[in-house]
Parts: structure tokens; sequence; C-alpha cells
């Protein structure tokens, strides 16, 4: 399946799931502040409930919400065949989780987010072939 990029005319459209509203307003602002499109989901079920999930270009995943975890959702995604790039975000990740997502290819930032990693990442996975 193709995933779609943004055109140099465009900007990538970035999807936060977040359950925390200060990290979804602070991650939106920082994010379009670098010129990218964001919309934001305070967790899995309100993501999935989205009509179209192949219109983002990047997915931007905290792993400890309530319900479904990120890397639950992240399952789910795939299962739906949904091939988006996908950074999971967390606090200080324990050794398996970043074992599990790693076998998922899944890159992980961690927060709290320093310099421009989590941008940096996100452009990485935008960028053509990303």
């Amino acid at each position: 399946m193709k995933t779609p990029k943004a055109s140099p005319q465009q900007p990538s459209t970035i999807a936060i799931v977040d359950d925390d509203p200060a990290v979804c307003n602070s991650l939106k602002f920082s994010l379009e502040t670098e010129g990218f499109k964001v919309r934001t989901y305070a967790g899995a079920g309100e993501l999935l409930r989205h009509g179209n999930l192949g219109t983002f270009d990047c997915f931007v995943i905290d792993q400890r919400m309530p319900v479904m975890s990120g890397l639950e959702l992240i399952a789910t995604l795939r299962g739906r065949k949904i091939a988006t790039p996908v950074i999971l975000i967390i606090s200080q990740p324990s050794a398996s989780l970043s074992a599990r997502a790693a076998q998922a290819k899944v890159p992980i930032v961690e927060k709290p987010f320093l310099g421009n990693a989590l941008v940096d990442r996100i452009r990485e996975a935008c960028a053509p072939g990303g």
C-alpha cells in the first residue's frame, strides 16, 4: 500500500494521539509553527472513528493511554492496512517496550522532548522514501 506524502507545496498532515490535552495542545502549536498541519485526538477510539486515516502523513502516538496503548493502536492501524509512518512518544520506555517498538519498526521519541528530536523524526518520516 502506498503511503501518501505531502507535495512540496502542501504541508505534511500529522495526527497527534495523546490523552493529555496539554500535550496535544503543546505539540499542535509547536508543529504548526514548524509548518505542519496538525489534528489532535484524545485517544485511540477517537482516532479510529476518523473517516479517512490514509490522509495523514505521520502519526505521533503516546504509548500510555487508557483503553488502548500506543503499540496496540499501531497494531490496529497496521491491521487496517494503514502503512503511514508512526512515531511513538513515551517517558522512560522500558527495555521490553523499546524492543517491541523496534520489532514493529516504530521509532520512539522520549518525553520530555529535547531540542528538535520529534520534529526531525517527523520530517524524516514525511520525506519521500521516509
